[in-house]
């Protein structure tokens, strides 16, 4: 229960609070992308740093303890990202800029800025470089110990729920997030405010989540404290346990003696002996290439959502996060359940893992019938009204009005046409009452008389927002995402049981270690990078500031958009398939008129136990 739940707090800190703080902490600390980029990949580099190290001394260790010390990190960590509210003063309030037509608009000159705000990046590094050493003994010890605790068909099903509550745990974070932003940043100073959220210069008060779950994980502390080494029945269940570790020459090291692991000078050899088992590093390639698949689809689902079927981010994002959550918790919780209930051995949760991946293969060509044609883009894919050139936002009808490329404030015309803001779509006056807000007087849009805002018959020219889309494949594409996603994670239970299975007994904590770290190195760290760099060759038009510089893209071509992230996800599930199915030919279990247990160790494990409950009856 108190290892779920610290599942579940690490996932709405570190893939749920810091996500949705991402964007506000840019504006707040000015920050650019590369540098908040830096922020989100500190947890994962310190988790790659740590997990070799605390895996193999943590196996023999007390894991209870090492489990009250990842409470306090992941606590210490979420109070250290807050700090830079307290330190770095009232948030100033900035002119806002007018986005009509304005002839009398002076143009901005390539001017270069820094500020000492921006040294807050080291904090915010720090926290989660904190945050990576409290969630390195939870997933590789914290794993271990439940597998310890309960007979080995019911495993799958305990782990499948941990791994679940880490993965719902970011949608509670979304949602606190998302309430939390639509509270102002100085909330706590007690001064009243004239913006609302619609205002550009708004920001949330981002800060006040992470003390929450600063209070939470230092409260579960005590309790990891109080448990024993081992739970009471833990020897009995690893009496009755039969091993099913993988056979190959790798197995005959001196890793079988009782005192080996024990001193630093065995880290080599255990490394060594893990390497040269082919079944657990052809399941851990299988792993890092659904680690890349996945951690891509989580950080640009939204994008591709957004872009496709001419959505706002907002609502992209609560769609994408209600595809993502519930499937893959679905996913991780049914794996455990078929594994537990069936009580599959090894190399027939290897096979399992192996069907559900062919599945989710073929799944993944959804991107290829649910894609959508862009809609009519003034100056990108329209000209306007016969003028100006494609890829060139200014024509003779906006030339006067001193338009910014870098504000992007998308509208659409009367005319289904949509404009990059009201300002290149030529609209000189504006309805801010409305809403959502409307424009008129637009030069670019044909008319035949000027319009005035009391006429009986007014219409506007120009909305706020996007022009709706016309493609109708939105529900299509979420239900069989839906089902891609609870096919991928379906596999993940069932190979981290099989990693277990696979390996020495002594040498588990150490074998999830190594998973994690090449997880990381191998898939989640390149992963939004990959996914980010593809989808940005599909970029059609981008931010050019007054220096030239490119920056974000804003409009991107939707078909090639979709046949890349195909492209791209159906190569991560070959390399899937291909490993899970080494991982099944190559995989050799004891011979079966071998008994083969786990004796030796119960004599540690019972006496540990026994003095646990002595050491409870003399304080009592």
């Amino acid at each position: 229960m108190h290892i779920n739940l610290l599942f579940f707090l690490l996932g709405i800190v570190v893939n749920g609070l810091v996500n949705v703080s991402i964007s506000t902490i840019e504006k707040r600390y000015e920050m650019k992308s590369s540098m908040t980029g830096l922020i989100s990949s500190s947890y994962d580099i310190s988790f790659c740093v740590l997990s070799l190290f605390v895996s193999f001394f943590g196996e023999r260790g007390h894991k209870p303890r090492w489990l009250a010390f990842a409470s306090f990190m992941i606590g210490l960590g979420a109070l250290v990202f807050s700090l830079p509210k307290f330190f770095s003063g009232k948030y100033q309030l900035g002119s806002l800029y007018e986005d009509t037509c304005s002839a009398t608009r002076n143009g901005t000159s390539c001017t270069s800025s820094s500020s000492s705000l921006s040294n807050y990046l080291y904090v915010f590094i720090l926290g989660q470089l904190l945050l990576g050493i409290g969630g390195t003994p939870l997933y590789t010890l914290g794993t271990a110990f439940i597998d310890d605790s309960v007979p080995t068909h019911k495993s799958s099903l305990y782990i499948g729920i941990g791994y679940s509550m880490s993965v719902l745990g970011p949608a509670i974070g979304y949602v606190l997030g998302g309430q939390l932003l639509s509270m102002y940043i100085d909330v706590n100073m007690g001064q009243s405010i004239d913006i609302t959220e619609d205002d550009p210069r708004w920001l949330g008060a981002w800060w006040i989540g992470f003390l929450l779950c600063w209070l939470f994980a230092w409260s579960l502390i005590i309790p990891f404290l109080c448990f024993p080494k081992h739970l009471p029945g833990t020897a009995k269940i690893q009496g009755e346990r039969i091993s099913q570790t993988h056979q190959d020459k790798s197995s005959s090291l001196k890793d079988t003696e009782e005192s080996f692991g024990t001193s630093f000078k065995d880290f080599p050899a255990a490394l060594k002996n893990l390497m040269r088992n082919t079944v657990f590093v052809c399941l851990v390639f299988s792993t890092s290439s659904e680690g890349l698949l996945t951690t891509g689809f989580a950080t640009f689902l939204p994008k591709f959502i957004e872009n496709q079927f001419g959505l706002s981010s907002s609502f992209a994002a609560t769609l994408g996060g209600a595809v993502l959550i519930p499937g893959a918790a679905l996913g991780q919780i049914l794996g455990g359940v078929f594994v537990s209930k069936l009580k599959m051995t090894c190399k027939n949760t290897m096979k399992f893992a192996l069907l559900t991946s062919l599945v989710a293969l073929v799944l993944n060509f959804v991107f290829v019938y649910a894609n959508c044609e862009n809609e009519p883009f003034a100056g990108v894919s329209e000209s306007y009204n016969g003028t100006g050139e494609l890829g060139n936002l200014t024509a003779p009808c906006n030339a006067d009005c001193n338009c910014f490329q870098s504000y992007y404030y998308p509208v659409c015309g009367g005319d289904g046409v949509q404009y990059f803001s009201p300002c290149f779509a030529g609209c000189k006056n504006s309805l801010l009452k409305r809403q959502p807000k409307e424009y008129y007087n637009c030069s670019c849009i044909a008319r035949n008389t000027e319009i005035t805002p009391t006429s009986a018959s007014f219409i506007s020219e120009v909305k706020a927002g996007r022009c709706e889309s016309r493609c109708a494949n939105l529900p299509i594409f979420l239900s069989i995402f839906f089902a891609t996603i609870v096919f991928i994670f379906l596999a993940g239970t069932p190979i981290t049981v099989c990693i277990l299975r696979c390996v020495n007994q002594r040498q588990r904590s150490l074998a999830l270690g190594i998973q994690f770290m090449l997880l990381r190195l191998v898939g989640t760290i390149p992963g939004p990078i990959i996914f980010g760099i593809t989808i940005d060759s599909t970029c059609i038009l981008w931010d050019i500031n007054e220096c030239g510089t490119r920056g974000a893209c804003w409009i991107y071509d939707n078909i090639k958009m979709a046949y890349m992230l195909v492209a791209i996800s159906v190569t991560c599930k070959i390399i899937t398939v291909f490993f899970n199915a080494c991982a099944v030919f190559l995989y050799k279990p004891p011979p079966l008129d071998t008994d083969v247990s786990f004796q030796s160790q119960n004599a540690v494990v019972t006496v540990s136990v026994e003095c646990d409950l002595s050491n409870a009856g003399n304080e009592g």
